[in-house]
């Protein structure tokens, strides 16, 4: 009998580690734009945790631009090795011929570190926070701004899609509390949409951008659990939002605006990306992923 529990837990293992080679493009449609406005096509792409050796994952990423989005956002977490920069700027540069913008994550900053697996269990774990960063943000961050995409590290910014203005709102990893919101202004006269961006999650972001009146907050982070159980779905998020928010389209801070009751709450979607830390490159029942978010009328 405990050669076949080790067994199948061996195959579960095989498993979940093979999962993490298994990307996929989720669509979903946002109804938040102002009647007779043209749709928006927003490609979100989050926590690759890239390391040098991942061909199949660069690869895939580059193979995204053929989807023609209108916008592309990066929600951070980049980089999972010190020698990985120029790898993530091969890997983007397909998609840097559409306007963007960008936020950092912690492992933008500060590369991964092996960690007791039953952390993971925790509902916050948060590793301390190292004085000195070991990872290339300056450069990635010069480097995609250089491409034309707009660096929204705690700062507003404006891009043009359509030829209309798109406002954009966004905050450094508050994984990590360097987050602080930026000043309030005015959207441009006849801005189409009004999104917040920002790597995690976090309560006290989602509260402020709600309160900014954003559109939608578009946010990755938590992987969507990582780790997850058919019909219950995420065991934690790696941060203070709630287990059931850890993926997908959902409201903040009540239910979805198209759902009874959801007057008043602001559209959130939450990547679970398409990466993993190296120290624990499994994934179960939740695989690796990009987004390619249509903004469409109400």
């Amino acid at each position: 009998m405990l050669g076949g529990v080790a067994g199948v837990a061996a195959a579960g293992l095989a498993y979940a580690h093979l999962e993490t080679k298994l990307f996929t493009l989720r669509r979903v449609t946002v109804p938040v734009l102002a009647p007779g406005e043209r749709d928006v096509r927003v490609l979100q792409v989050s926590d690759l945790h890239l390391t040098p050796g991942q061909r199949r994952k660069i690869e895939w990423v580059r193979s995204l631009a053929a989807l023609e989005p209108d916008l592309v956002v990066d929600t951070g977490d980049n980089l999972a090795h010190p020698d990985a920069l120029d790898p993530l700027l091969h890997a983007l540069e397909p998609l840097t011929a559409f306007p963007g913008a960008f936020v950092m994550g912690s492992n933008d900053y500060y590369s991964p570190t092996f960690k007791n697996p039953a952390r993971y269990l925790l509902p916050d774990a948060r590793s301390p926070i190292r004085r000195q960063p070991d990872l290339p943000a300056d450069e990635l961050a010069k480097a995609l701004s250089a491409a034309g995409w707009a660096d929204l590290t705690n700062r507003r910014d404006v891009v043009e899609v359509h030829g209309r203005p798109v406002s954009l709102t966004g905050v450094d990893d508050p994984h990590i509390d360097r987050d602080v919101y930026p000043a309030p202004q005015d959207a441009p006269p006849g801005t189409v949409l009004r999104l917040g961006v920002t790597h995690a999650p976090y309560v006290r972001v989602l509260d402020e951008m709600h309160a900014d009146d954003v559109d939608a907050i578009i946010a990755g982070h938590t992987h969507g659990g990582q780790l997850c159980l058919p019909f219950y779905g995420a065991l934690v998020t790696n941060c203070d939002v709630d287990r059931r928010r850890a993926k997908g389209l959902h409201g903040w801070p009540g239910p979805r605006p198209d759902e009874r009751g959801g007057q008043g709450s602001t559209w959130l979607h939450v990547s679970a990306g398409a990466g993993t830390s190296p120290y624990a490159p499994v994934r179960f029942a939740c695989r690796p992923e990009a987004t390619l978010i249509t903004f469409t009328a109400r």
